[in-house]
């Protein structure tokens, strides 16, 4: 029997069928003997792999491959594989959470509450409808959650792809600009939608705050590296942008050494944006079936998506 390495949480219907068809390494000194490995959130480098002297796969649960050294896997003969759109749905409805938390501010009026001192007049917040949200990379999870604010708050929705080209190619209920600066000076909500890569690795940053309107908001939810933190921060810290929300950050799990969290104008979440029941479960069966698929393991399951 084949031998998958798992040290992180999967859904239990997907550890049910990865147990029915493989035996389960949890254990570090075993990495050795793994075939095949899921990873969600660990950094999986050379070093690791070559460690795993057995490994043939390594299944991410999730959409990015980021986290997996991909030039050491190529050299060593490692497939690497990811689960892309299972849980774009989930996602999107967190970024729409968070533009309403922040729009609202929900979180400084319950701290408010709490203290037992509200002033009503630090707790103005904005109405979405008739707004424009900007899109910042237009894959699955942006085109969903524009669907959400055009159809539910009347937005109007804007955006930007590395991948459309200078020519604005149309892209239903989105109207296509050519360079990402229009995107920051029109829009009153910017959502990046971007993988993680060595061209957008810090791609967002003063420059782009700076185009901002006065009382914008940015929603981050796709990779923490896609920002410049510390210019994100100077941005809230000097009022020159409404507020930020961030569910991902350059160093997670995120801490309460990060200034960001000091802010007023500041939401944080920790990675929560594909934690739903139903994303998980979706993610979870999508990488334990391929991985079995790439391990040529046959589990008659008969349906399959």
């Amino acid at each position: 029997m084949k031998k998958v390495f798992l040290c992180e949480y999967i859904h239990p219907e997907a550890y049910k069928l990865l147990k029915a068809h493989t035996e389960i390494i949890r254990e570090w000194d075993r990495l050795g003997e793994a075939d095949g490995l899921i990873n969600r959130n660990l950094s999986i480098s050379r070093v690791w792999m070559e460690r795993a002297e057995n490994l043939k796969v390594i299944g991410v649960h999730g959409t990015g491959v980021d986290g997996v050294d991909m030039a050491a896997a190529a050299d060593l003969g490692i497939q690497v594989f990811s689960v892309p759109h299972r849980n774009s749905q989930s996602v999107a409805e967190m970024n729409v959470a968070l533009m309403l938390a922040l729009g609202r501010k929900l979180l400084m009026a319950d701290r408010m509450i709490r203290q037992g001192s509200v002033d009503v007049s630090a707790l103005r917040g904005m109405e979405f409808s008739g707004k424009v949200l900007g899109l910042i990379g237009i894959g699955d999870i942006s085109r969903r959650t524009a669907k959400i604010c055009r159809d539910g708050f009347g937005m109007r929705v804007i955006g930007w792809s590395r991948h459309l080209g200078a020519d604005g190619v149309a892209e239903p209920g989105i109207e296509i600009r050519k360079s990402m600066d229009e995107v920051f000076e029109e829009a009153d909500v910017i959502m990046p939608g971007l993988d993680l890569t060595e061209e957008t690795k810090g791609l967002i940053g003063k420059k782009q705050f700076e185009k901002m309107k006065p009382g914008a908001l940015l929603i981050n939810t796709s990779r923490g590296a896609v920002l410049e933190e510390k210019a994100l921060y100077e941005a809230l810290r000097t009022g020159k942008i409404g507020g930020a929300a961030c569910d991902v950050f350059t160093e997670e799990p995120v801490t309460a050494e990060n200034p960001l969290l000091h802010l007023e104008n500041f939401i944080a979440a920790p990675h929560l944006g594909a934690n739903t029941e139903e994303a998980l479960k979706n993610v979870g069966m999508a990488v334990v079936r391929e991985l079995l698929e790439r391990l040529d393991i046959q589990t008659n399951e008969g349906y399959r998506e």
